[in-house]
């Protein structure tokens, strides 16, 4: 029988060290996990550790502590050569279409690579049956396998590596801010997309954006993260219902807004200051140097995730 979740991360933590003693606290102790054909989105500023939370879970960084645990199998210590069978039931979306497609490649050899390395066919010419079809159904042509990434538009490309992802059928996608650098037009398509995707084949999502509004849209549960932690997690429309922690509370504050007089009540809400290094984070709650709410507590004691009711959890000493 297979498991209800396909992915349990537990206590996932990934540190970088830079020169000889400084080290980068890039995720810290982030758990959560994601029903089949289920979406969890994660949210946070820039630098607050989801795109390397999102590479430590596909294993593209070895996890420094922790477990990854994919369709009922710990996969957090597996070589590269272990890990193959698993690297076909997850795949990627990156951000950057342009980067993470190869430049000197066709657009039919990008989407017939992971057959080929899967063994799902063994001639490029046989791969040719399962690549039209993804194109067309992605919203390209067969008149497209021909050509070269630097040849489509942005959208298109972002397309291109959808496919890619998508060619195996897998069991988990991870969508590392897939839509951030599209047009509001394509953002719309991409995102039709990947949802028609998931009701036919009952896949889990794990979605990065910056678009709160997006995520929520996309998302059955949503995922807060700051500074390397994970400091809320519940279903999405609660959190946008009855936000806890300030840092949410500030995030969603700061969503623009048309009406100049609501926009300027908002602005009191929003968060103030600098996102602290990760090198040097502070003690106690990450966020109390921001905090408009911080007690002397806050800067000694770090709080720990808690149910405060419905499966909303928190990590904040106000709860």
């Amino acid at each position: 029988m297979s498991n209800q979740n396909i992915l349990e991360v537990k206590n996932l933590t990934k540190h970088f060290k830079v020169g000889h003693r400084q080290i980068v606290h890039a995720v810290d102790d982030v758990s959560f996990t994601i029903p089949r054909g289920k979406t969890l989105g994660i949210v946070g500023e820039s630098g607050c550790g989801k795109s390397s939370c999102a590479r430590t879970v596909i294993r593209m960084y070895d996890p420094t502590k922790g477990q990854i645990i994919l369709d009922g199998v710990d996969i957090t210590n597996l070589k590269q050569k272990e890990l193959k069978p698993y690297r076909k039931k997850m795949q990627m979306i990156f951000q950057d279409p342009y980067a993470s497609l190869n430049a000197r490649m066709t657009v039919r050899d990008i989407i017939a690579e992971p057959l080929l390395a899967h063994k799902i066919v063994k001639k490029k010419e046989d791969a040719n049956e399962f690549v039209y079809p993804m194109l067309e159904r992605v919203g390209l042509t067969k008149e497209h396998a021909n050509r070269y990434a630097h040849e489509f538009s942005g959208g298109q490309r972002q397309r291109v590596g959808i496919a890619r992802a998508l060619i195996l059928h897998p069991e988990l996608i991870i969508c590392d801010e897939p839509i951030s650098a599209l047009d509001v037009s394509i953002q719309a398509q991409v995102i039709n997309l990947l949802k028609e995707f998931q009701e036919e084949k009952g896949g889990a999502y794990l979605f990065i954006a910056h678009d709160l509004s997006m995520v929520r849209y996309v998302s059955d549960e949503v995922g807060v993260m700051y500074l390397g932690q994970m400091v809320e997690l519940c279903e999405a429309d609660e959190i946008y219902r009855s936000p806890l922690h300030p840092y949410t509370r500030g995030l969603l504050g700061s969503i623009p807004i048309a009406n100049p007089k609501l926009a300027k009540a908002k602005e009191k809400s929003s968060i103030k200051g600098d996102i602290p290094s990760p090198i040097n984070p502070p003690d106690g709650c990450r966020f109390h140097t921001r905090c408009p709410y911080a007690k002397p507590e806050c800067a000694k004691v770090a709080p720990q995730m808690k149910d405060v009711g419905g499966g909303h959890m928190v990590a904040c000493h106000l709860y």
